[in-house]
């Protein structure tokens, strides 16, 4: 039988299903090494790997006295994560000489003021990741506090400058039109300080929150893929070494001519 499947792939026929079952049953101790050899990598793997955790960072930016943003939360994502990211990165590499273990993300969630910094990494590295964020965070607060700074120094100028509008038309209180204009300038100076007072500066919410559970692929989901790789290596190892066979054996042929 064994003889017969031979000549058949000798002389170049295609091979039946019973051809494959054959093959794969001479070959099997290939194919249940290879499964075994990977299957155990991917359950010790599965057992060794550490678990990793989301560690989120919030930051709600300065507003001004209108609900306004004074700097676009995108222009600020795009700070973050092209100046201020880059800076911590370099600065860790030169300090310890090795790259920074993870990375951080920055984002800004739809339709909020929040910038959010998110690193996944191993509850190891916790303190380092709290470093910095905080880090981080201190750049952002700092940039937003001089916004407000400047916007109020606008506004005390706006507000000054009103001041000395209502004193020159209250110097002409006996005017008609200048009691309508004293009217509207006064109506004006109190928007302004009212807009003062309602600016908003930035504020954190959250510093390196942890996640309940860990992130990444599931133990089990591991052994599954470690599995079906398992499954396809070893097949393919099989049909290897039964393919390599077959030309030693044409080459055994052709040299007896």
């Amino acid at each position: 039988m064994t003889k017969s499947i031979d000549s058949r792939r000798t002389d170049g026929d295609e091979m039946s299903l019973v051809d494959l079952a054959t093959t794969f049953i001479r070959r099997r101790r290939i194919f249940y090494a290879t499964f075994f050899v990977i299957i155990t990598l991917a359950l010790i793997y599965a057992l060794m790997a550490p678990a990793k955790y989301e560690y989120i960072s919030l930051v709600q930016l300065a507003k001004d006295g209108k609900g306004g943003y004074l700097e676009a939360p995108s222009s600020v994502v795009a700070t973050v994560e092209n100046r201020w990211v880059p800076e911590q990165v370099a600065n860790f590499a030169e300090r310890n000489q090795r790259d920074l273990p993870f990375r951080v993300q920055a984002g800004n969630p739809k339709d909020t003021n929040l910038i959010r910094l998110i690193t996944e990494t191993t509850e190891e590295q916790r303190e380092l990741v709290n470093e910095i964020h905080a880090n981080l965070i201190a750049d952002v607060i700092d940039r937003q506090q001089q916004l407000i700074e400047a916007a109020r120094n606008t506004l005390d100028k706006r507000i000054a400058s009103q001041d000395t509008l209502v004193e020159a038309l209250q110097a002409m209180e006996g005017s008609e039109s200048a009691g309508s204009a004293l009217v509207l300038a006064l109506q004006e100076q109190a928007e302004l300080e009212n807009d003062r007072e309602a600016m908003k500066p930035a504020e954190v919410l959250v510093t390196s929150r942890k996640s309940t559970g860990s992130t990444g692929p599931a133990k089990a989901l591991i052994v599954t893929l470690g599995g079906l790789l398992g499954l396809l290596a070893g097949l393919s190892l099989a049909f290897i070494s039964e393919f390599i066979a077959l030309v030693r054996i044409r080459l055994s042929d052709m040299q007896e001519e």
